[in-house]
């Protein structure tokens, strides 16, 4: 089980992805809907796991994934976007996200690309 922070400024995405985590048998410990919330519960919370959205209003989720690795270079970041654009998804792993997942997406996959990273 792991101990996960939610961040999507999106209070419809932040509940749907907690109901997925926590029927997944993971714990969700927080949910942030902006970098700076992020940031804060991020330090507060040491989560083991942080779900980050990529398009976000204000900071985009590779700013915040940027200050989440400065803070702990073995952070696990997984980091969902719906923006169809490949790049981000090499530049993102490349900041240091464990792993990406595509919006839209199943239960399913999100809770196996969770346990790959938390079992590594």
């Amino acid at each position: 089980m792991a101990k996960v922070l939610i961040v999507d400024d999106s209070a419809f995405a932040r509940n749907v992805l907690g109901r997925i985590i926590e029927q997944g048998g993971h714990e969700v410990v927080g949910r942030a809907k902006d970098g700076d919330s992020a940031m804060e519960l991020f330090k507060k919370l040491h989560p083991e796991l942080v779900t980050l959205d990529y398009l976000m209003t204000g900071k985009n989720g590779e700013a915040i994934l940027e200050e989440i690795i400065e803070t702990d270079p073995s952070a696990r970041v997984v980091m969902i976007s719906g923006s169809g654009d490949y790049t981000v998804e090499e530049r993102t792993l490349e900041s240091g996200a464990k792993d990406f997942v595509s919006k839209p997406f199943m239960q399913r996959d999100l809770l196996k690309v969770i346990d790959k990273v938390m079992a590594n």
